[in-house]
């Protein structure tokens, strides 16, 4: 009983002293052993025992003494619920499990450990069960080997074929099972004299045995933006208040659900310029003392929280409090909201929003409004904004670039949309628009800019040898406005017309330094030959050409409605922000045979002249 009172007062549990007498009471009248024995009518009295009990069974916890049982409590590794080998029938197979779980709970750390162990323990029982269907039942370890790791693939692949679990979950059984095998080894238990002594080494999941796990799709947890809009609305119908300020944190700084529930009471600083920062720990990864720009709006919102929260526990110094305080069990407001807690909340309020729209007026599925979804929708409206992916990787605190980019779409369905956009205003270099054969294009025009073309200066280029060369290799010495393999559309304009600006500045300075110095017919003119600074002089022809593509395509431009024009220019603002930059300077190919001249391969497999 006072062991029981002792965890309860620690963790802040409220107790009636009545309450207290009247348990008492009872236990005396039933003469009872143990806290586990009181009966009686009241409820009350039957929880508050069963509470008492537990605590005081957490200390008198000892790990040396559970480890050796069949059923743990987790407590006893600083985890919570139990982990369950009943379901182990071989006795040298559930010795393993309980040391692979020993060694594992001391080298994990993670608020969802015990939920984890308990799943891999889930798969080592799947294991028993086949192993159960032997003659002997897998009593003999020595007497197991590949033929039942088979038996037990098999059984995995007829639970898929019966549709008892998904194809991803049972890669992820084998997957996990071939990682635990091995660390069970090395704890030691099939050695001479313990339990698994004489397993055979083939007794063990290969690499070959998991399936190939099926290629994943773009990123679509984000929430588009006319559903954050309607959310953003509903706000003031969600009356939890700590719950309202984790949720306006969500959708504004992206954090993970964990991070935000923990946060400090402290959590806003200020950078050197005093723009607001967000300081939170990084939990998953371990990093401690993050720090985030966030808006001011966001600020606001947490100054007014931290308000609330001194103004609720007046006494109790700030490095104590936490942000958001749970309302239950918590005198010191030191405890925070759980994410269980923000979920349920969350899941209820979003429930209880009117039907949500989508951009076409279908109803959006409210089942993918979850506290994680604000996350997603951080990284997408950072990447459709134009923010930088190394950037973004540190906006999202992730070690990894790939990581950050499973967060969010690149832009293949919004590039395809922009691009069949486009497609209808493609110029050749005479200004002409190919509008007949692009419309018969269309569905594979978006391919061809991955495969069959490739970026150069103010357009594109589908010159196979240069295509191949990553557009470094031009065997026209990138003469693009003459060049029949030469195509531009109107997201090239500003680049076109940076090109036109840049020759008309060339021809400028070569004529002034031409007419400023003092040369003879054949000599050199301000520091370079009469040849070379022809060749460097921009033609006519091409200045001509290049103003003559401009004027057409701007014409084309001007010419449409200002809805047409106004989806024009979000197209050219997707393609331009996805598009590929050339770095460098282009080079020239090796001497070769000129395109278009008939040529083989010769001995040594070099293309040579016909």
């Amino acid at each position: 009983m006072l062991l029981g009172l002792q965890g309860r007062a620690g963790d802040g549990l409220k107790l009636r002293e009545q309450t207290l007498r009247q348990l008492c009471a009872e236990l005396r009248r039933r003469q009872a052993a143990t806290l586990e024995d009181c009966g009686g009518r009241s409820s009350c009295l039957r929880l508050l025992a069963a509470s008492l009990a537990g605590y005081a069974r957490q200390a008198l916890l000892d790990p040396e003494t559970e480890r050796d049982k069949d059923i743990w409590d987790l407590a006893a590794f600083g985890h919570g619920g139990q982990a369950d080998f009943t379901a182990i029938s071989q006795g040298w197979l559930r010795q393993c499990a309980r040391d692979w779980a020993l060694d594992d709970l001391t080298r994990r750390r993670g608020r969802k450990l015990g939920t984890h162990l308990r799943q891999r323990i889930a798969l080592v029982a799947a294991l028993s069960a086949s192993l159960r269907t032997r003659p002997d039942h897998g009593e003999h370890p020595a007497a197991v080997g590949r033929p039942d790791i088979d038996v037990f693939l098999r059984r995995l692949a007829l639970a898929q074929g019966a549709g008892r679990i998904s194809r991803l979950t049972r890669i992820e059984q084998i997957g996990h099972l071939k990682l635990i095998m091995p660390r069970m080894r090395l704890a030691g238990v099939t050695r001479p004299g313990r339990a698994a002594a004489g397993l055979s080494e083939d007794f063990a999941l290969e690499t070959r045995d998991v399936p190939e796990r099926p290629g994943r799709g773009e990123p679509c947890r984000d929430l588009p933006a006319e559903i954050m809009t309607q959310l953003c609305a509903g706000l003031d119908t969600l009356t939890h208040r700590e719950i309202r300020v984790a949720t306006e944190l969500l959708m504004d700084t992206g954090r993970r659900p964990e991070e935000i529930c923990a946060l400090a009471w402290d959590c806003l600083a200020r950078d050197s310029d005093q723009s607001p920062v967000l300081v939170y720990d990084n939990h998953k990864a371990h990093r401690r003392s993050r720090r985030l720009p966030i808006a001011e709006g966001t600020a606001r919102v947490i100054l007014a929280q931290q308000q609330r929260v001194r103004d609720r526990f007046p006494g109790q110094p700030v490095s104590t409090l936490v942000l958001l305080p749970t309302a239950k069990a918590n005198p010191g407001g030191g405890k925070p909201i759980s994410p269980g807690t923000l979920d349920y909340v969350h899941r209820t309020w979003v429930g209880a929003l009117p039907v949500l729209r989508a951009s076409d007026s279908r109803e959006f599925d409210k089942a993918r409004i979850i506290p994680y979804a604000y996350r997603h929708t951080y990284a997408q409206r950072h990447a459709d904004a134009g923010v930088a992916p190394d950037v973004l990787r540190e906006l999202m605190d992730h070690r990894v670039l790939d990581t950050s980019k499973g967060y969010y779409r690149v832009g293949e369905k919004r590039r395809r949309q922009a691009v069949d956009r486009l497609t209808s205003l493609h110029f050749d270099r005479h200004g002409n628009r190919i509008w007949a054969s692009a419309q018969t294009l269309l569905d594979s025009e978006y391919a061809r800019r991955a495969v069959g073309e490739v970026s150069v200066p103010f357009g594109i280029c589908r010159e196979p040898s240069n295509v191949a060369a990553a557009g470094q290799a031009c065997p026209f010495r990138f003469r693009c406005v003459g060049c029949d393999h030469f195509r531009t559309d109107v997201s090239y304009l500003p680049d076109l017309t940076a090109y036109l600006d840049d020759l008309l500045r060339t021809r400028e300075r070569l004529t002034a330094a031409l007419a400023a110095a003092s040369v003879d017919e054949h000599g050199p003119a301000a520091g370079i030959d009469r040849w070379a600074a022809a060749d460097a002089m921009p033609s006519a022809e091409e200045i001509t050409r290049v103003r003559a593509l401009i004027g057409r395509i701007t014409a084309d431009v001007d010419s449409l409605p200002a809805a047409d024009r106004a989806g024009i220019d979000e197209a050219v603002a997707t393609v331009r922000r996805h598009r590929a930059v050339m770095l460098g300077m282009p080079r020239f190919p090796p001497p070769g045979p000129l395109p278009g001249l008939p040529h083989r391969a010769g001995r040594d497999g070099q293309v040579q002249p016909a």
